[in-house]
C-alpha cells in the first residue's frame, strides 16, 4: 500500500504517521517534543527531534511503501537558519521575551489587519521571535539565510530547498497580513524581506529527499517531499477536499482553533479571540482562538471520564458553573486572566469536574461559534470529541446550526496527506464523521446566558461587559 507519511509537531508532542492518500490513517509514532531550558533560552531539542524522525521514517518504511512526506506543525514555531543548519535553537512559544523586546514589538508591530491576532504571551508570533533575535544575538542573526515555520523547516531539512508557505506564515507569524494576502509591512520596516524564501503551495513538491537521507532511511531516493502546512489548515483542508463548503471547523486540543470559510468580517476592528488564518489556496479564513484545553484542564483537575448526562443535568438544576478564566491568557474574556473560579452547590464535587470540563467546554465553543459569521455546517474535530457529550453539548448550544462530530482520530494527517493527491484529485475524498446523539440532552437556553453574565461579572470594572 502506498502512503505518506506525515510529521505533525505539536508543542507538546510529534506524531510521525502513515497515511493513505485518500486520508486514511495506517499507523502513527508518538513521542515527546522535548524542550530543553536553554542556552541561550528555552527551545525545542531539534537535533533529537531529527533523530527521531529519520529514525521514525526508517521504521516505517519498513512497513510501508512511503511516496511522499509532508509536515505540519502549530503556528508559533519557526528556526532562523545559516547554510549549515539551525543559527539558533527553536524558542518555546510559553518562553518570556525580556521587556525590552515586548514594549519594542507592541510599538512596531502594526495594526490587528497588519497581525491578523492580537498579541499573545510569551513568544507566541514567530516576528517577536526574530525581533528577539535580532537584537539580543546579532551576530547569528546577521549571517542567517532564512527564517523558516516550522512545517518548511522540516521540508528543508528533508530536500535541501527553502520556501516559505501561506497558512503557515497566517497562522498568528505577524509576518503576514492574512486579511490582504501579502508579506505584513513589519517585514519591510525591519529590513526582513531576505530572511523569507520564495512563497510555495503546500502541496508543492520542494524535490526529493536527499540523497543521504534516503540511504539513511531506506526510502527510495525518488520520495517527494511537500513543502507542508499549518495544522489547523491542513485540517480544514480535509473537509474542504471532502467537499464541504459554508463551513466552520473547530479544532480542539492545547486551543480551540476555529476556522470558518465565511466571509463577512471587519478585519480592520480588532475584537478578542479573533484571528485571521488561510487556506491552502491563500483565501483569508476568520477564526477564533482560545486555549481550550488548558481551560479544560484546570476545570477538571485530576477527575477522569466519561462525562455523565445525569450529572450534566444536575450541573443545569443547580446552576452551577465554570466561569473563565483560569489560565494566563483573557481568551474570549479581556480581564479575566487567572480569575477564573467555580460556583454552585456541585463546585466542590469531585465527581461533578469531569462532567463541569466537558460542558465548559462546549459554552467555550458555542462563544467562539457566535462571534463568526454563522455557518451551515460546524465540524467538530480532535481530542475533545473523544468525549460523546461534548458534541451533544454543542449541537444543543448552537441548534440552528447542523453540527457534525468527525470519527477521524487524525484530522491533521489525514489533511495533511490528501495535499499529495491534491492536483490529481477528481473526486471528493470519503469523510468519516456522524451527527451527536441529543437524547436527554437538557435545555440549556438558560443556562448559557447564566454562564455569559457570570464571565462578565469577573471581568475588570473599566472593561466593557459582554454582549
Amino acid at each position: 500500500m502506498k502512503t505518506v507519511a506525515v510529521f505533525d509537531v505539536g508543542k507538546t508532542n510529534v506524531k510521525l504517521s502513515a497515511v493513505t492518500p485518500e486520508g486514511a490513517l495506517v499507523e502513527t509514532l508518538s513521542a515527546p517534543n522535548h524542550v530543553h531550558d536553554g542556552p541561550p533560552f528555552r527551545h525545542h531539542d531539534l537535533g533529537g527531534l531529527e533523530k527521531w524522525l529519520l529514525d521514525g521514517l526508517r521504521d516505517l518504511g519498513s512497513r510501508h511503501t512511503i511516496e511522499a512526506i509532508v509536515s505540519s506543525a502549530h503556528g508559533s514555531g519557526g528556526v532562523l537558519v545559516d547554510a549549515d543548519g539551525p543559527a539558533l535553537p527553536m524558542v518555546d512559544y510559553e518562553q518570556s521575551v525580556p521587556a525590552e523586546v515586548e514594549d519594542e514589538y507592541r510599538r512596531i508591530v502594526g495594526s490587528y489587519r497588519e497581525r491578523g491576532s492580537a498579541v499573545m504571551l510569551g513568544a507566541a508570533h514567530l516576528a517577536r521571535q526574530m525581533l528577539w533575535m535580532e537584537r539580543c544575538w546579532p551576530a547569528a542573526f546577521g549571517r542567517a539565510q532564512a527564517f523558516l515555520a516550522s512545517p518548511q523547516y522540516w521540508a528543508w531539512r528533508l530536500s535541501g530547498v527553502a520556501a516559505s508557505e501561506v497558512t503557515s506564515l497566517a497562522a498568528q507569524s505577524h509576518l503576514w497580513s492574512p486579511a490582504d494576502g501579502r508579506l505584513s509591512k513589519l517585514v519591510a520596516l525591519k529590513g526582513w524581506g531576505h530572511l523569507m524564501p520564495p512563497m510555495r503551495n503546500a502541496w508543492d513538491v520542494l524535490g526529493p529527499l536527499k540523497p543521504q537521507l534516503a540511504s539513511r532511511t531506506g526510502l527510495s531516493p525518488e520520495t517527494r517531499v511537500l513543502c507542508g502546512i499549518h495544522d489547523s489548515s491542513a485540517n480544514f483542508y480535509r473537509y474542504q477536499a471532502g467537499g464541504l463548503s459554508d463551513l466552520a471547523v473547530v479544532s480542539t486540543g492545547t486551543w480551540i482553533v476555529l476556522l470558518t470559510d465565511r466571509t463577512g468580517v471587519d478585519f480592520d476592528c480588532e475584537r478578542p479571540g479573533h484571528a485571521c488564518n488561510a487556506d491552502i489556496m491563500g483565501r483569508p479564513m476568520p477564526g477564533m482562538l482560545t486555549m481550550g484545553g488548558r481551560e479544560f484542564a484546570a476545570v477538571a483537575g485530576e477527575a477522569r471520564g466519561p462525562a455523565s448526562l445525569g450529572i450534566v443535568k444536575r450541573l443545569i438544576e443547580t446552576r452551577t458553573l465554570a466561569l473563565p478564566s483560569f489560565g494566563s491568557d483573557d481568551g474570549l474574556f479581556p480581564g479575566t486572566a487567572r480569575q477564573g473560579r467555580l460556583e454552585g452547590p456541585l463546585a466542590d464535587d469531585p465527581e461533578a469536574r469531569f462532567t463541569l470540563a466537558v460542558l465548559y467546554a462546549a459554552l467555550l465553543t458555542a462563544r467562539c461559534l457566535a462571534d463568526l459569521p454563522p455557518a451551515r455546517t460546524v465540524v467538530l474535530d480532535g481530542n475533545f470529541v473523544r468525549e460523546p457529550l461534548y458534541g451533544a453539548l454543542v449541537q444543543a448550544l448552537v441548534p440552528q446550526r447542523q453540527v457534525l462530530v468527525s470519527l477521524e482520530a487524525a484530522g491533521t494527517a489525514a489533511g495533511a496527506a490528501l495535499l499529495a493527491a491534491h492536483e490529481t484529485r477528481r473526486a471528493a475524498a470519503p469523510l468519516a464523521v456522524s451527527k451527536p446523539d441529543l437524547t436527554g440532552i437538557p435545555d440549556l437556553s438558560l443556562y448559557q446566558p447564566r454562564w455569559l453574565e457570570g464571565a462578565s461579572a469577573i471581568r475588570a470594572q473599566t472593561l466593557e461587559p459582554i454582549h
